[in-house]
């Protein structure tokens, strides 16, 4: 992990900051958009409207006219709930980092550097569901400086600080389609605890769920 540096979080990194979890989240709506693919519900729909438009119209383009149309409906309502994450993100946590993670108790933000450019982040806070446990947030490393343990990096230096406050447990929550980061948090020790629906009503229908990770500290020792 040559020439990477990991420091805490200052007031020039915001913008860097906001641009490397804004393309992080992005990267996962061809995968989100497959998994839509993939749900029975889709596809019978997809079937539907292509047979009983096929039958109706007696025309092999309208149908395929049609499903390109709900195909593309079906991509932008994705990307809707990615961006409402998103502009929801950049404007709480994320519009004041230093007053939401540096300036209370038990709480951090951190940035791998390379070369005087952020690539890599990661932050954690006291868990509101387990009082026992930091919860682990904002990991993201910039995609020309995965594989050089940045993110290894990152999770070592939260279950360190989770250990020096006193906690015997990092939890966090994952999407189900960020597959790699699944790997990473199994590699590092996570277990997997529970997998549950968003509330928001798209995310039921397309059956969409995060993973909650869990590393006990104390069985790490």
């Amino acid at each position: 992990m040559a020439n990477i540096q990991i420091r805490k979080y200052r007031d020039e990194d915001s913008e860097a900051v906001k641009e490397l979890f804004t393309s992080g989240m992005n990267e996962h709506l061809p995968s989100s958009f497959m998994h839509v693919m993939k749900q029975p519900l889709t596809q019978m729909l997809l079937m539907c409207t292509f047979c009983s438009l096929m039958a109706s119209s007696k025309s092999f383009l309208l149908p395929v006219l049609a499903v390109t149309l709900l195909l593309a409906g079906v991509r932008q309502m994705i990307a809707y709930m990615f961006n409402k994450y998103i502009e929801a993100s950049l404007k709480n946590d994320l519009n004041n980092i230093g007053e939401t993670y540096l300036n209370r108790e038990d709480s951090c933000f951190w940035v791998a550097e390379s070369d005087g450019q952020v690539v890599g982040t990661v932050a954690c806070v006291p868990a509101e569901d387990a009082p026992e446990s930091l919860e682990l947030k904002r990991m993201s490393v910039c995609r020309s400086h995965r594989g050089m343990g940045i993110a290894k990096a990152l999770c070592r230096t939260v279950a360190d600080f989770t250990l020096d406050r006193g906690y015997p447990a990092v939890i966090l929550y994952t999407s189900m389609v960020a597959t790699d980061a699944h790997k990473l948090y199994e590699h590092m020790g996570y277990k997997k605890m529970r997998q549950f629906l968003l509330p928001e009503f798209f995310a039921k229908m397309i059956n969409f769920t995060l993973i909650e990770y869990r590393l006990n500290l104390e069985e790490e020792k």
